[in-house]
């Protein structure tokens, strides 16, 4: 078990290297660059530009490298801590982004929590009560969830949320607190607002998880040996966790490399509804202004979560089921 976290740890490595240079050529990929775009703002207002200027902004951001030679500059800055330069807001990216990754972190983390924490006890309970008015019930809310659309539910969330709560709408924290540094209040002020983001980003991936979790149990618990334990006396709820829930589970510790991705691109599109200072609405805006720095070091912070992600998942699956073989060879 240990050689086998090792290789998965060094394999990390060199898929992030890919990871990275599939990103910057993504984002070279659309013609001209942030310079470009900036000229024809300044043309669509009205003003001059100054060739002279535009060719020293090339040259002092590089822009006027090759493709190859940017790139290793970023991947090598990237290396030593140093996420590259923003042409939009001309300071470092890691100035830029401030509390940004921070928080899009706890909108993650908190959002995957409340989807497990939640989908685990309700697919277990709609498995084990198959066909119950509990089992409809459950299974219609967590439909509605399902087809209700993001930004509408947000939305109701907001409103619900300033009605009941006195909570200002929009945002991670109270105004006040924005660029201010961390505090106690700060933090509660944090978590009062938490709540309205986690539900909204979390429930269309709880209900496709009850979904999932409920279809393989009742598969689990409808085979031979499961009838065979109930014939000989064992206890219910030792036969359920026992085999049937560890084998059914599987699925569910594997969605954990599939939620990571799911959740912080939803939570791109409700940062822009609720206003978070996450990296989601920022994200977006570097993109539409090509300021590839900042963009790509959103994406290679994203796409590291992601991987992590990956690699908890095969970590907890070859913990979890001694059937699943760590490496390709053949079993003794």
């Amino acid at each position: 078990m240990l050689a086998y976290t090792l290789r998965r740890l060094l394999i990390m490595i060199p898929t992030l290297l890919v990871i990275s240079f599939i990103i910057f050529v993504i984002i070279q990929l659309p013609p001209g660059d942030y310079l470009e775009t900036y000229i024809a703002e300044l043309q669509a207002q009205g003003e001059a530009v100054d060739p002279a200027k535009i060719a020293f902004l090339r040259a002092q951001y590089g822009l006027d490298r090759p493709f190859l030679e940017q790139y290793a500059v970023w991947v090598l800055g990237l290396l030593q801590g140093d996420l590259g330069y923003s042409f939009e807001y001309r300071l470092p990216v890691s100035d830029v982004v401030g509390d940004r990754l921070l928080l899009t972190v706890v909108v993650a983390t908190a959002s995957i929590v409340f989807t497990y924490v939640v989908a685990f006890p309700i697919g277990v309970y709609t498995a084990v009560k198959q066909y119950s008015f509990g089992d409809y019930t459950l299974s219609f809310i967590g439909l509605l969830g399902l087809a209700t659309p993001n930004f509408l539910l947000a939305l109701i969330l907001l409103h619900l949320a300033y009605e009941w709560f006195g909570t200002s709408i929009g945002g991670l924290m109270d105004p006040e607190y924005v660029n201010q540094s961390w505090s106690w209040a700060k933090a509660g002020s944090v978590l009062a607002h938490l709540w309205v983001p986690v539900l909204v980003i979390g429930t269309a991936g709880t209900a496709a998880m009850i979904r999932r979790l409920r279809a393989n149990l009742l598969d689990e618990l409808e085979k031979q040996y499961v009838v065979t334990a109930r014939a000989k006396g064992v206890p219910p709820l030792k036969l359920l966790f026992k085999y049937p829930l560890r084998l059914a589970i599987n699925p569910f510790i594997a969605d954990i490399g599939n939620l990571l991705p799911q959740v912080i691109s939803g939570a791109a599109v409700i940062s822009v509804v609720l206003d978070l200072n996450t990296t989601g609405q920022m994200l977006v805006t570097a993109l539409q202004s090509q300021d590839m720095y900042l963009a790509g070091s959103f994406l290679m912070f994203q796409s590291m979560l992601v991987v992590i992600g990956v690699y908890v998942s095969d970590i907890a699956l070859a913990a979890l089921d001694p059937r699943i073989r760590l490496t390709g060879g053949a079993t003794k």
